[in-house]
C-alpha cells in the first residue's frame, strides 16, 4: 500500500518539474486550426490523446474476451458436471446392479458422495 503513494508522489514532483521547465508557449497548426499553449499543456494533451485512442482500440477485443471467459466458464461447469455424474455412475456400477431408479438419482445429483456407495 505503501509503493503506490510513494510512486504517485514521485511521478507527481516529476510533472511538476516536466511544467515548471517547458513554459515556452507554442502553437500547433493542424490543417485550418491552430491551438497556443504552452509546451508541457501540449504534450501532456498529446498523451491523453494517445492513451484514450489506444484504450478505444483495444476495448472492444477485451469486451469480446470477456464474453468469451464468461461462456467457456459456464462450459467448464457443465463437462465438470458431467463429469462428476460419469465418476459417480462408474463407482456405483461397481457395487450395485444398474436400475433406472438408482440412473435418475445419479442425474438429479442426489447422490452427492460417491464414497458412501
Amino acid at each position: 500500500m505503501i509503493f503506490p503513494l510513494i510512486f504517485g508522489i514521485i511521478l507527481g514532483a516529476i510533472s511538476v518539474i516536466f511544467a515548471l521547465q517547458n513554459t515556452a508557449i507554442i502553437t500547433i497548426t493542424f490543417f485550418t486550426s491552430q491551438i497556443t499553449g504552452s509546451l508541457a499543456l501540449i504534450l501532456v494533451s498529446a498523451l491523453l490523446m494517445g492513451i484514450v485512442i489506444t484504450l478505444l482500440l483495444v476495448l472492444p477485443e477485451s469486451i469480446r474476451n470477456y464474453f468469451r471467459y464468461k461462456n467457456l466458464k459456464k462450459e467448464n461447469a457443465k463437462l465438470e458436471e458431467d463429469l462428476r455424474k460419469q465418476k459417480e455412475l462408474t463407482i456405483f456400477a461397481k457395487h450395485t446392479p444398474v436400475t433406472p431408479e438408482a440412473i435418475a438419482e445419479i442425474e438429479d445429483g442426489a447422490i452427492t458422495d460417491p464414497s458412501t456407495l
